[in-house]
């Protein structure tokens, strides 16, 4: 039998490949020895399926506990996916207009996501099973999430993120790390009696201050904000986005947690220590922290009725 004919694109994908590898100073055929003894690539090995579905350690043997857990794991992973694209749209320059409302179109769809599956944890899990479990799991709480802390820093400016009660005394204050101290979260983790620290905050910003406060800087004159407001303030369209963003991440996203907290924790100070410690009563509601990423596009109305809507609809026997 005659040799077989080597495909002419074949021929052709390997001179590409002989050239990339030369500018490299590697030798091809070394690679393709390799590639004669490497396995073929499965499913569960790209993913990882086995090592992810390890990943779940209850701390009871309570059954809801695991729901819990793999909740808020995808909740993480999502959260990865925002802002994937979110370091694209603020570390890409210059970033064409398409691109910049591609980006945005991409965070709210995972946003939407993201609010739609909180009934997972509204609905998802008993009651009794919940408050059970929790008390094992102190003082750990969701509040610690970083990666939720850098979507807030890469959509807007620091000054924007700060408590409402020091907003305007730090009105102008450039110094990230000034700014940082007065965050609106850092409320949200006081003792009722004390106002101080609780461990929950404590560990929090032993771990990430100074991840918080390079990023601040390093986004400072091209976080989301600033990219809108010195290339696409005229586009209607991408304004659009950014205020759905701003309602899904500042309003929809936290009272789904609310609910969440209320259907859970009820209205009681007294089991507040089943959130981590955290004063979620004050911190969860919009409408206290008022917390707004792109200030400009409302009107004044806009910002005062900040999450009043769902303060309303709680109110409701049909909430």
């Amino acid at each position: 039998m005659g040799e077989k004919k080597i495909d002419e694109k074949i021929l052709k994908q390997l001179t590409k490949l002989e050239e990339k590898y030369e500018s490299m100073g590697q030798d091809l055929s070394s690679y393709l020895d390799g590639l004669l003894y490497s396995d073929y690539l499965t499913y569960w090995d790209y993913i990882h399926l086995d090592t992810l579905l390890s990943l779940q350690s209850p701390r009871t043997a309570i059954p809801d506990e695991k729901i819990f857990i793999l909740y808020h794991q995808v909740t993480e992973l999502y959260f990865r996916m925002i802002l994937n694209e979110m370091e694209q749209a603020v570390f890409t320059d210059p970033i064409g207009e398409e691109t910049f409302l591609k980006r945005l179109k991409r965070v709210n769809r995972y946003l939407d996501h993201l609010i739609d599956s909180f009934d997972v944890m509204t609905d998802g899990m008993d009651q009794e099973q919940f408050l059970a479990f929790r008390m094992a799991l102190l003082p750990a709480s969701g509040f610690q999430s970083a990666q939720y802390r850098k979507i807030e820093i890469l959509a807007t400016d620091f000054q924007n993120l700060t408590n409402i009660e020091k907003r305007g005394e730090l009105k102008g204050e450039k110094d990230i790390s000034k700014l940082y101290e007065s965050l609106y979260w850092k409320a949200g983790a006081t003792e009722l009696a004390t106002g101080k620290k609780t461990l929950t905050l404590r560990q929090f910003e032993a771990k990430y201050s100074k991840e918080f406060i390079g990023l601040g800087e390093d986004v400072k004159t091209c976080n989301l904000l600033r990219k809108f407001e010195e290339n696409y303030i005229g586009n209607e369209v991408i304004k659009s986005e950014m205020k759905k963003l701003d309602q899904k991440a500042n309003v929809d996203w936290p009272l789904q947690h609310l609910k969440s907290a209320t259907r859970y924790l009820q209205r009681d100070p007294e089991v507040i220590k089943a959130s981590g410690g955290t004063n979620w009563q004050k911190y969860l509601p919009p409408r206290r922290q008022r917390i707004i990423f792109f200030p400009n596009l409302w009107t004044t109305e806009e910002t005062k009725e900040w999450g009043q809507k769902f303060k309303r609809a709680l109110a409701s026997p049909h909430a």
